[in-house]
């Protein structure tokens, strides 16, 4: 873990210095040290900030600690850092991949069950919920919409209420992509529309799978190639969550996007840098 926490750190610190990131001086904790202890909270801790704390501090790895309040408040802070951050690493990994090929896909995070959705302070509001097709169940929470390489490392991602369709995602990604580039997703993002104009302007090939009744069918051997390639993105979504908690607690709705952001980030880095 030690080794593990110190790369975290290294590739933090060597990105924001890349970028040519300011900060007070006077500072006890620099923004590298917050955000790598809320990236290891979410890798070793389930999201647990107290704990994460106080193993870098147990451990003098950062000996300068912040209080439980303050590491929030600094955290909030820096939130869009955080965001950029992961994009550009998601950018420095679509440079470094030989493959043009990227997996999109939406899976749902509730903040409680259906049935509870009364006692939510956190939202109040009925886009944030949504249905889960596959489990026959109603949810109260946000679908995260993600982009992957084909190795199933993910390079984008937004966060959607969870009424939204898997189309409006289309619109919100930056799709930020070398020319050449094959998107591979379901057929809930089918939109003729969206697709001519990322071929016509951007040369991105959006790869959907057709339903029975598409104005554009595929021969067989087609929605077998699109079938098999974005079957991988199940196993993203699985390593993903397999280390969130029960319930992610959250006192605001940007701290419950912020953990979850962090979730996100700590697969990213440990896929491609760390395993």
């Amino acid at each position: 873990m030690l080794n593990e926490i110190i790369t975290i750190y290294a590739i933090i610190d060597d990105l924001l210095k890349a970028l040519r990131h300011d900060e007070d001086s006077r500072r006890g904790m620099s923004d590298a040290e917050i955000m790598t202890t809320a990236v290891c909270a979410a890798m070793f801790f389930s999201g647990n900030h107290s704990r994460a704390c106080s193993y870098m501090k147990d451990h003098n790895l950062i000996p300068n600690m912040l209080e439980k309040s303050r590491f929030n408040r600094r955290l909030h802070g820096i939130s869009m850092l955080m965001n950029d951050m992961f994009h550009q690493i998601g950018m420095i990994l679509k440079e470094l991949s030989d493959c043009t090929e990227y997996l999109l896909d939406s899976f749902p995070v509730p903040i409680c069950d259906n049935i509870r959705i009364f006692n939510v302070k956190l939202i109040n509001s009925e886009k944030y919920r949504g249905y889960i097709a596959s489990k026959k169940r109603y949810f109260y929470g946000v679908r995260v919409q993600l982009l992957t390489t084909k190795n199933g490392i993910p390079v984008e991602f937004v966060f959607m209420p969870a009424s939204a369709s898997d189309v409006r995602a289309l619109n919100a990604l930056p799709l930020n992509l070398p020319p050449g580039s094959e998107v591979y997703g379901d057929s809930a993002y089918t939109d003729y529309t969206v697709e001519d104009d990322l071929e016509h302007t951007s040369q991105i090939y959006l790869k959907v799978m057709r339903k029975k009744n598409s104005k554009r069918q595929d021969p067989p051997w087609n929605q077998y190639i699109k079938q098999h390639t974005r079957h991988y993105i199940e196993t993203v979504f699985s390593s993903i969550t397999c280390v969130f908690p029960k319930s992610i607690h959250a006192v605001t709705y940007e701290g419950f996007l912020l953990k979850l952001e962090a979730f996100i980030f700590a697969f990213t880095l440990q896929a491609a840098f760390i395993s």
